[in-house]
């Protein structure tokens, strides 16, 4: 999940933090001698957490009585149409030290290994989820895990049951599993105390030192550097996406075969303060969610408006609204397109921002789309406000029974309890997030080129929900067009039915599994 957008844009130009990359990071888990090792290559889950500490507060005295318990291994079996799947759980964690041999923090995982494969060909895939401040458990519990919770229809509500069943759509199959929650999610957690710790991990370099080496402790532990490697992430993991396979590539000598960047954010300019590349990119899910309320709705079915943001909308954009003329004929083709009122749009001048579009579709029933998944409506708790004053009806409902989730895997099916709160959406690290300093907001695109001409071999697979509003999959689509021939080639792009995490509706979640089976056995 990603954090608000609008909120990002003022803290990608408020923050004058330099970014502090964890320079000093040394080996993971065993206190190793003080050594340095190189800092990260310079180069979106989120929202409302749960009132989480915003720094971290144990001393070390303090904290070692709360340190995570030791990792739990179980043996599971999951039947399924067709297959059983026996396999071994670990819930664990792995501590991460820095440069001086001193603690920092403790990244908790959850890993999946299905039993009888050969570790030297058998495939393994680390995911994460985004934020800054979302645990793995949206791509666990959704999407790829043994177990899955439903996230749509009546199961869309806090008081849906969090009981999960054996999902059917799992990638363990054909890839064991780890699912990493970075520090602040989850029952991840610090054990260092001070500013310095808290901004090592809350930047965009520190972050990805930490989950690269995370990783690598991980294949070294479980005795599997020898196996073919896959990274995923979710939403601000496309930041985090191709940063990390680039850190593992040049810092810590492990190779990637491939990348699947689940609704990801490529780069934050597009909608950075006036950039008139926001209303390009979230057009055609407008329009797609006001189709979609007359019937189903697939991308084909937009190559229409696809067409005109590209053409004349963005031409009319351009113009400005000194140009009467281009304005008022772009604010009545939105209306057109949309069905919102024609009076509305004139007076935005066809630029709705996503707070605005959300609220106006369907203004006069009192209701908002979601922001994940703009086809799911909810009442506005203050419809006849002058303010915007709504959550997400597509996002809010599922913290409830998806905390639920994760702690009743970890704790019953996985035998692992921590002390402590599982922070599923921590709002509290998105508010201390350093996203860097200067007029260069954060985006992955450079090491995406970079991984994928070190390694011609590496591919990677895109993936985007029709409705989501959060990471519109236009916008998407306009920065990996603007790849070199010889990335485009290896770099899959695909759309469903569904928001954010599009992985909730059955018929997306199958053909997205089948793309990522595709990649994995290629």
């Amino acid at each position: 999940m990603i954090t608000g957008l609008r909120e990002v844009r003022r803290a990608v130009l408020v923050l004058a933090v330099s970014a502090v990359a964890l320079a000093g990071f040394a080996r993971a888990d065993d206190p190793p001698q003080p050594r340095a090792e190189a800092a990260a290559p310079t180069g979106q889950k989120g929202g409302r957490g749960s009132g989480a500490q915003s720094a971290p507060q144990n001393s070390p005295s303090a904290a070692e009585p709360h340190r995570l318990p030791s990792d739990s291994i179980t043996k599971q079996t999951l039947d399924l149409p067709g297959r059983t799947l026996n396999f071994a759980a670990t819930a664990g964690s792995i501590r991460v030290f820095d440069g001086k041999g001193e603690p920092l923090a403790d990244i908790a995982y959850s890993s999946y290994e299905l039993e009888g494969a050969d570790r030297a060909t058998r495939p393994v895939t680390f995911l994460f989820n985004g934020g800054p401040g979302a645990s793995s458990a949206w791509l666990q519990f959704g999407a790829a895990g043994p177990w899955r919770l439903p996230l749509d229809g009546e199961a869309l509500s806090p008081s849906a049951s969090p009981e999960v069943k054996p999902n059917a759509e799992t990638w363990l199959d054909f890839t064991d599993l780890v699912f990493v929650d970075p520090v602040s999610t989850g029952y991840s957690r610090f054990v260092a105390t001070g500013e310095d710790a808290r901004k090592s991990f809350y930047s965009v370099d520190g972050d990805v030192n930490a989950i690269a080496l995370v990783i690598r402790r991980w294949l070294e532990k479980h005795d599997r550097l020898v196996s073919p490697k896959y990274v995923a992430g979710e939403s601000y993991g496309g930041i985090r996406g191709p940063k990390v396979v680039r850190q593992l590539q040049i810092q810590h000598g492990v190779g990637v075969r491939g990348l699947i960047l689940v609704s990801p954010l490529l780069d934050f300019r597009e909608f950075t303060g006036t950039s008139l590349l926001q209303y390009v990119a979230t057009l055609p899910s407008y329009v797609a969610v006001a189709r979609e309320a007359k019937g189903p709705v697939k991308r084909a079915d937009l190559a229409d408006v696809e067409a005109y943001a590209r053409g004349e909308f963005l031409a009319d954009l351009v113009k400005g609204e000194a140009d009467k003329e281009a304005t008022n004929r772009l604010a009545d083709k939105v209306a057109e397109l949309t069905g919102i009122d024609q009076v509305v749009s004139r007076r935005l001048a066809g630029r709705f921002d996503v707070g605005e579009f959300r609220r106006e579709l369907d203004r006069k029933n009192g209701k908002v789309t979601g922001r994940y998944d703009a086809s799911v409506r909810g009442f506005d708790p203050y419809p006849d406000s002058g303010n915007s004053r709504f959550g997400d009806p597509s996002g809010d409902a599922l913290q409830a029974p998806l905390t639920s989730a994760a702690v009743d895997v970890l704790t019953r099916k996985l035998n692992w309890r921590p002390d402590g709160s599982y922070e599923v959406l921590n709002g509290a690290v998105e508010g201390h997030w350093d996203f860097g300093r200067g007029i260069n907001p954060p985006q992955s695109v450079s090491e995406l080129r970079q991984i994928l001409a070190t390694d011609a071999k590496l591919n990677v697979l895109v993936a985007h929900g029709l409705f989501d509003l959060a990471t519109p999959y236009f916008g998407t689509k306009r920065v990996l067009d603007q790849l070199p021939a010889f990335a485009t080639q290896r770099v899959k792009f695909a759309v469903y039915p569904g928001g954010h995490m599009f992985y909730s509706r059955d018929g997306s979640r199958q053909a997205f599994r089948s793309e990522v089976e595709r990649l994995i056995r290629e």
